[in-house]
């Protein structure tokens, strides 16, 4: 799960994630919740459907899916398999009733949403295999992302019994468990950084797994430690010595002579002004590094592409997470002090099945209702896909071989 303050470029994160997961053959579903149909002008596609869909094709032949969730069409497939409402349940949604149930109580609205993506998580194929080997989601702000996941605080009010609890308990178990990591994106400004540290404290205090911090959209350090300091402390006759040099430079370059009044010595002052700007800059940036590395997280970091994200800078952000993850695993061995570490960092692309997601819980039981019913139901309609999704012989076939090679998968 992907969160960040409002404008770090969490969506384009998410997105990146999803396409670095993916690559070496293996098959991601990319989910989001907001109804911004953000995934769909990344990937430069048309809005999505309330149906998984295949968007992206990634390095090896791998794939990306992606879902825009509805709340509402989820209520309307939670009414149906518990309730056989069918086209009664479509009538209340005609007369609103669907609407005013998930407005009055954002709670419900939250556990149906995270309901649809654990659903995605613990499907599984008829060999019984997992359909995806990761799934990415585009999650709420920091500003409610641990409210959002915390559905059995908010279905409290709602329901103590029932399919409503059972569906909550479902959800916590796969939320609170090694498959999810929880990654925040920041850029290097005081206040995302601050809401990133609040966030993090947030999440730990609810017992929900935090992965990893990333950092986005980081512009290059220009000049060295000596040329910032200079500039940054520069005084009286420093600065004159800077003027002139700068000029001379320029000079040299063809802009004029260095005399008083010409081009060259025209442009030293703004140049002199965004060079001191930049200093500055880079100061306040290792302050915000200090606050970040204080938090024990790993820690990625994303360029600042100077000419906008399309869908070839997905694919070079991606093409950086994966050389990011791949460093760490060289410099470390497995890349982690221990293995609970490397769980929940969750951006390693080696490690994209869990050992779990193909084993018998043993805590699995009648209260996995919606998330177990959903499964199934999908197995014995189309292999394994639910709300319009298709099924992946070649995701199979991969599943299959890697077991038969005697590989984790």
């Amino acid at each position: 799960m992907v969160t960040g303050k409002g404008g770090t470029g969490k969506t384009t994160v998410a997105a990146a994630l999803a396409l670095a997961l993916a690559a070496e053959g293996r098959r991601v579903l990319l989910c989001e919740v907001e109804e911004r149909q953000g995934i769909a002008q990344l990937f430069e596609t048309e809005a999505l459907p309330y149906e998984e869909r295949r968007i992206a094709s990634a390095a090896g032949g791998g794939e990306v899916h992606a879902l825009a969730i509805d709340a509402e069409l989820a209520m309307l497939d939670y009414l149906d398999m518990f309730y056989k409402l069918g086209r009664a349940g479509r009538a209340l949604r005609k007369l609103g009733a669907i609407d005013f149930a998930t407005t009055v109580a954002p709670g419900l609205r939250d556990v149906l949403l995270t309901g649809k993506v654990c659903e995605a998580v613990r499907r599984k194929d008829s060999a019984g295999w997992p359909v995806y080997d990761a799934v990415v989601l585009d999650a709420p702000p920091t500003g409610r992302i641990t409210r959002f996941l915390n559905v059995n605080d908010e279905v409290a009010g709602l329901a103590r019994v029932g399919p409503i609890h059972n569906q909550a308990q479902a959800v916590m178990r796969v939320l609170k468990s090694p498959q999810t990591a929880i990654h925040l994106v920041t850029l290097l400004e005081e206040m995302p950084v601050q809401e990133t540290v609040d966030g993090v404290a947030e999440l730990r205090e609810a017992g929900l797994p935090v992965g990893a911090v990333i950092v986005n959209m980081v512009r290059p350090v220009l000049l060295g430690d000596g040329e910032l300091a200079e500039i940054a402390h520069a005084q009286g006759s420093a600065v004159g010595r800077r003027r002139a040099a700068v000029a001379r430079a320029l000079s040299q370059a063809g802009l004029g002579g260095a005399r008083r009044g010409g081009v060259a010595e025209r442009l030293v002052d703004p140049l002199l002004a965004q060079a001191h700007e930049h200093a500055q800059r880079v100061v306040l940036e290792r302050e915000q590094r200090a606050e970040i590395a204080a938090l024990g997280l790993p820690v990625r970091e994303l360029e600042l592409l100077g000419d906008g994200v399309d869908l070839g800078g997905l694919y070079r952000l991606a093409e950086s997470l994966r050389k990011q993850a791949a460093a760490t695993s060289d410099q470390a061995g497995s890349g982690y002090a221990d293995e609970d570490a490397a769980a929940a960092d969750g951006l390693d692309p080696v490690a994209s099945t869990p050992p779990a997601a193909h084993s018998e819980d043993p805590e699995d039981g009648s209260d996995d209702a919606w998330v177990e019913e959903a499964a199934e139901a999908g197995d014995a309609s189309d292999g394994g896909a639910t709300a319009g999704g298709t099924g992946s012989e070649g995701g199979r076939a991969r599943r299959g071989a890697a077991r038969d090679g005697g590989s984790d998968g």
